[in-house]
């Protein structure tokens, strides 16, 4: 356990002292969020380059651990993650096409299916769980740029993934894992500091792409089914509040007759504001749920009576749909 801390503080370290450096290089090149004054509302431009920071103090964080060695899948995940992390970086420079930074989403993917890391399930087929891979990884790494619309939103949020996740590898056995994902925490917790509100740096497609892919393919390394068959939907619950927004964003933008991919005031976060919460209520409330969710993963993949986790995922889904009716009664006032 002292090995764990010791990453953890490491990467916090380094994120620290990374992140205002990125901070620098953003405005000093004009790598910045621009205000719109539409979907964009902060009052001066932002600089970009969080994720990069993120990604680097990870990395350095791990260089050093005291893991003797990188297997072939810890291989596979800082590759397909340098991926995303490259393609979003073009991205927020605003020199990338929707459909080619869908299809290098999907040559990550496909990194981490040739290096062993996929949805294994003993009651489907490789058939079955390679094309529920990418239909998962691509829609986490879209779930969490969805969320990224509050400051301190999605940090926090993968933050608490970050250590569900690191739980459930201590309890399989997953040395690797639990060092990979606390090791993401400690990025996190850093760059937390200057991106909770009011936030003075922004972790940009870069960043949201490479949590989303890491913490997605993260969760799938991790054994679910040892006390009882539903186990399997713990990591989704884990990453419920990506997951809900991403369902409710895409609710509304078809109603609406929009294209999913384009930017629209239906995010949950920014209508609870226009319900009168604030930003610190709306970062409270998320963090609560983020946590709750967690606890709640993680029980229902060590209960052994499948009434239980029945019981419990019929809860979740219920508020789920209670939660969405409420968000599109307040969009329409």
């Amino acid at each position: 356990m002292v090995s764990y801390i010791v990453t953890f503080i490491l990467s916090f370290i380094l994120s620290l002292y990374l992140t205002p450096v990125m901070r620098r290089a953003a405005l000093q090149f004009g790598i910045v969020d621009k205000p719109d004054g539409k979907l964009k509302k902060h009052k001066k431009p932002m600089p970009y380059l969080g994720g990069i920071a993120i990604y680097l103090a990870f990395l350095l964080a791990l260089a050093l651990s005291f893991t003797p060695e990188f297997n072939k899948e810890v291989l596979g995940l800082l590759l397909a993650g340098t991926i995303v992390l490259l393609l979003g970086f073009i991205d927020d420079l605003g020199f990338l096409k929707t459909w080619v930074k869908f299809s290098g989403q999907l040559i990550a993917v496909l990194v981490l299916v040739k290096s062993g890391i996929f949805i294994k399930l003993v009651f489907l087929p490789t058939y079955v769980c390679i094309p529920l891979t990418f239909f998962w990884l691509v829609g986490m790494m879209n779930a969490f740029n969805i969320i990224d619309v509050m400051d301190g939103l999605a940090t926090g949020v993968a933050l608490f993934a970050s250590l569900a996740f690191f739980i459930v590898a201590l309890l399989n056995g997953r040395i690797m894992i639990a060092v990979l994902t606390i090791t993401l925490a400690g990025s996190l917790l850093g760059f937390l500091r200057y991106n909770i509100t009011p936030a003075r740096i922004y972790m940009g497609d870069a960043g949201s792409m490479f949590l989303g892919l890491m913490i997605g393919a993260l969760a799938m390394v991790g054994s679910y089914t040892g006390k009882n068959i539903l186990g399997f939907v713990a990591p989704a619950v884990i990453l419920g509040i990506p997951i809900f927004d991403t369902l409710q964003v895409t609710l509304a933008r078809l109603r609406k007759g929009i294209p999913f991919y384009r930017g629209s005031p239906d995010h949950y976060a920014l209508l609870l504001r226009a319900a009168g919460l604030s930003v610190k209520g709306v970062i409270g409330l998320s963090y609560g749920a983020a946590v709750l969710l967690g606890g709640v993963g993680i029980l229902i993949m060590n209960l052994t009576a499948l009434s239980q986790v029945v019981v419990l995922l019929g809860l979740l889904a219920f508020s789920g749909i209670i939660g969405i009716i409420l968000l599109q009664r307040i969009e329409a006032r």
